[in-house]
């Protein structure tokens, strides 16, 4: 009764006539970007933080929330229609939603795609209502050390998971720790690496890290490596599936749900992983190996199923515990704190309203994509067209209005132009910036845990050892690097990255 009970009240908050619309605002958004091949989710959000600031509270992460599920909808449209796909994620869609397309059946590709994207993104929903309160209830009993644990276990499994190099991971994730130390120290009040700059007094913002590392350092990217892209289906016809297809596609969109949901709460990209995963199993049961790669249905249906699923399940980890699951996580957490929102299990009990609406939101958001991604194709087909030398400027300005208003200091444009540059570099030199950013977002938070711990402690530092909750995850954080590090798991883990 309680779960219905707090339902109602999230449903209360996200039936509002602003947070109906800011929901609608951010999906559309959130497919727009998917539609784009080459800016994604996690650059936009960064863009739109500073949109955020003026907003309620509520309302910014129902808006930001919509553009990171809508953009897994929006992703699946080129990797279909153009084969380029908008979204990591989407990668393995393309494989046999191209081929559906050049075999005249992208309204059934898309058809598939948007019923297992629906379904799942509903059952994600249900068992984050269902799972989000038992565990912030479990994280509410931690402590400083606890939660300083937590950390190291999050920062270690970012890196394990993390995509190139794992000494390259590492590194990024020192670098955003030093970055994170910039400013006044709260404790003592000196000036920690600021080089004798008053502007770096109070830190770097890290909406200039994010917009400039992930916005900034796109653009760059993708001027280098623009290329023409040639629509495959001008007119969209068929998006009504026959019986014949629903049948096809029932078992893999349940599988793809399941194994989605299960991986999104991983730290890391669990929704691309999933959606590899729901692929090679289909692959290797399905009835019809024989289409695959050809042109099989089953193809489209379980990797957009769970794409969808973990991306709206890594909002778990970052609701209840407040580390985020990936670099949206991540911006969400920046978000959060921008709002004056201490993220972690507290919200759940503080902010009952904010934590219910999300998730109440989330079911709106995926009847309004249904609405949106189906009988608006056409103008998603037109968008694949416009060339990215328009839209590039338009974005760049908007970067730079963005930080302005945040502090109205041309010194913070400064800052996000070496962002962008450096964000650039980092991804020449096979660097990837998530790790950074996480790094960034906890490492003030790490420090704070710290000095707590070791102050109730008297400077004990054995507390994080003798708390049996705070030494498991440093445990599992040391057997997540031995393993890592292991000769054969790393010999494996290269052949994997190569290919």
């Amino acid at each position: 009764m309680e779960l219905i009970s707090n339902l109602g009240m999230g449903f209360d908050t996200a039936l509002t006539l602003t947070n109906l619309l800011y929901c609608l605002i951010g999906v559309f958004l959130g497919t727009a970007i998917g539609v784009l091949p080459g800016l994604g989710p996690t650059a936009t959000i960064a863009m739109l933080l500073p949109v955020t600031f003026g907003l309620p509270p509520v309302s910014a992460l129902i808006m930001l929330s919509g553009i990171y599920y809508g953009s897994q909808y929006g992703g699946s449209t080129t990797a279909i229609l153009v084969n380029l796909p908008g979204e990591a994620a989407s990668v393995v869609t393309s494989l046999d939603g191209y081929q559906m397309a050049r075999n005249g059946q992208a309204g059934k590709a898309l058809a598939a795609a948007a019923i297992g994207s629906f379904f799942a993104g509903t059952v994600a929903t249900v068992l984050i209502a269902l799972f989000a309160p038992p565990l912030a209830d479990i994280a509410l009993k931690f402590g400083p050390s606890e939660y300083f644990s937590l950390m190291v276990l999050g920062l270690v499994v970012a890196v394990v998971l993390a995509q190139g190099s794992l000494l390259h991971a590492i590194g990024m994730v020192i670098l955003g720790l030093l970055f994170g130390l910039i400013g006044t120290d709260v404790n003592s009040g000196m000036a920690r690496f600021t080089f004798d700059l008053p502007e770096l007094a109070d830190g770097i913002s890290f909406v200039v890290i994010a917009m400039g590392m992930f916005g900034l350092g796109e653009i760059i990217s993708n001027i280098e490596h623009e290329s023409t892209r040639s629509v495959m289906v001008k007119k969209i016809e068929g998006l009504m599936p026959t019986r014949n297809d629903l049948k096809r596609i029932a078992a893999p969109i349940l599988r793809g749900t399941a194994l989605g949901s299960a991986l999104g709460i991983l730290p890391g990209s669990g929704n691309i992983l999933g959606a590899f995963a729901a692929y090679s199993i289909e692959k290797k049961i399905s009835k019809n190996k024989d289409q695959f790669g050809k042109g099989a249905i089953e193809g489209v249906a379980a990797p957009e199923s769970a794409n969808n699923a973990g991306a709206q399940t890594s909002f778990i980890p970052m609701l209840t515990l407040g580390i985020p699951s990936n670099p949206v996580m991540a911006l969400m957490i920046g978000a959060m704190i921008l709002q004056g929102i201490q993220p972690g299990p507290s919200v759940i009990t503080e902010q009952p309203a904010l934590f219910w609406g999300i998730i109440a939101s989330m079911w709106i958001g995926n009847f309004f994509l249904i609405v949106l991604n189906l009988p608006m194709i056409g103008l998603w087909v037109r968008m694949i067209m416009v060339p990215y030398p328009l839209l590039f400027p338009a974005i760049l300005s908007f970067c730079c209005i963005g930080v302005f208003s945040l502090n109205n200091a041309t010194f913070d444009i400064y800052l996000i132009a070496i962002s962008g540059v450096l964000g650039y570099i980092f991804g020449k030199l096979k660097c990837e910036p998530a790790p950074l950013l996480l790094g960034f977002i906890l490492g003030p938070l790490m420090e704070e845990y710290l000095r707590r711990a070791l102050v109730l402690s008297r400077g004990d530092a054995t507390v994080f050892l003798t708390r049996p909750i705070s030494a498991t995850m440093l445990a599992l954080s040391l057997v997540a690097i031995v393993i890592v590090l292991a000769p054969a798991v790393r010999k494996q883990r290269d052949i994997a990255l190569q290919e």
